[in-house]
Formats: C-alpha cells, structure tokens, sequence
C-alpha cells in the first residue's frame, strides 16, 4: 500500500488536519468517559475515529490480534503502531509481519533512536540487567511518546484483568504524559471474553502465548510462566518491576 493511498484512505474517515489543544482534549474526556464506560469495543473505536479522525491510532504489542481486528472492521486501513525495541522475539515479529499481510491496517512500525549496539556502546552492555527502567525509557516510553505527535488520541490493548494495577484504567482516560487521550476498549473484557473472540473469529495470535508465555516482552526480561502463576509473572522476574513505564 502506498502513502498516497493511505492519506486518503484516512482523509475519507473525517480528518482533523490539525491538533486539538490540551484543554479540548481533556473537555472531551471529561464529557464522554462515563458515557462510554459499558459501551461495546466496536463503539468505542468508532467514536474515537469518529472525533478524532487520522489523528487516531491503534497500538499493538502483537500478543494478539484482537484491537487491530475490531479497529480494522470499524475503520479499515486504520494506523497501527506497533514498537520494534530491538529485543523482541522472533515469533513477536512474525505476528507483526503476518498482522500486515492479512489485515485491512495501516501497519507502524516505530524504533528507538539508538539500535542496541549504539545502547551498549553508550550504556554499556545490556542495560536491561544494570538499570532495566532507563532501557525501557530509551526503548519503550520514549519511542512511542515521540510517535503519538501526530495523534490526539491512541488506543491501547490495556485490560483491567490483566494485573492489580490496572484494575481502575478507564475505557477514555487522559494521558498527562503524553497529552493524549487514551482509549482503551477492551479495559472490561476478561480473560474468557478475548479467548472466545479469538475462536470465534480467527484471530491472529502470538505462538509463544501457546508456549507459556501469557504476557510477552523483550526476549532479555520475559520468561515463561508455570500454570497457576500470575500471567504477569514472567516480566521481569526476579525484580520489583511490573511495568515498563507505558502504563504508569
């Protein structure tokens, strides 16, 4: 797909050519969060490209494919973002490429400045076991807040199921960080609920989630998880950390 026929693929949604500032931003959040708190996935998304046109995207870390199905049946070539840290595994990237193959998105693949040989010499080698938080600012945080520039709004995969800390993420919420709203439409879905929309409708998923890896990372921090752990457990193991930074 071209660039050309994906402007205006996008411009055929409602374009806003131009951002929205902080306070509209917030206005909008304030007004329509608890209108949309028991509102279907497929709602959600299609108010978010409804307002917010091009300057709306979808992430993906390409556990699965769930958010960039239900995205792309609302508004198809609809921009997906997905961050290659350097560290993934392998099986992340072919997700990732079949993502592009099979489905009607705009696939985003956004880096780092700095590859991970240019980390090592500036950091030393493997700064994921000296001061994992700085690798993830530099590899994770960072990258995709310089990517949402030209968004008003983002969608994330983020479910309240998933860990304690985010039991109370909102379906909108505002992301002060970042400046942006952020959406996301699966928060209410539990475990079973994106189980059965996996079968029933074939959606694309990570093999290592079938191989104990129930949350999947970088290859460096993520280990397998036994049966009966946490599903987050195999982030980060050994260590205080349970978030790298996107979330919190």
């Amino acid at each position: 797909m071209t660039a050309a026929t994906t402007i205006n693929a996008r411009n055929n949604r409602g374009t806003q050519t131009a951002g929205r500032s902080p306070e509209e931003l917030r206005e909008l959040v304030s007004h329509w969060g608890a209108e949309l708190e028991l509102a279907p996935a497929e709602d959600i998304i299609e108010w978010a490209v409804a307002t917010f046109g091009a300057r709306f995207c979808v992430t993906s870390s390409m556990g699965d494919a769930v958010l960039a199905d239900i995205a792309s049946k609302v508004a198809p070539q609809i921009d997906v973002v997905f961050l290659d840290t350097g560290y993934h595994f392998v099986e992340t990237i072919g997700t990732r490429d079949a993502v592009q193959a099979t489905m009607p998105v705009n696939l985003v693949t956004i880096t780092p400045v700095q590859s991970v040989g240019e980390q090592d010499a500036t950091y030393g080698k493997d700064l994921y076991r000296t001061d994992p938080d700085l690798c993830c600012k530099l590899r994770k945080v960072q990258p995709l807040a310089d990517s949402l520039d030209g968004y008003d709004a983002w969608a994330t995969g983020l479910r309240r199921a998933e860990t304690h800390n985010r039991v109370i993420a909102p379906v909108i919420g505002w992301d002060a960080k970042k400046g942006k709203v952020k959406v996301s439409p699966l928060a209410r879905w539990s475990n079973e609920q994106v189980d059965s929309y996996i079968a029933e409708h074939g959606i694309l998923v990570n093999p290592l989630v079938y191989d104990g890896y129930p949350s999947i990372g970088c290859w460096p921090c993520t280990r397998r998880v036994a049966p009966g752990e946490d599903p987050r457990s195999g982030r980060w193991a050994g260590t205080n950390k349970t978030e790298c930074g996107i979330h919190s």
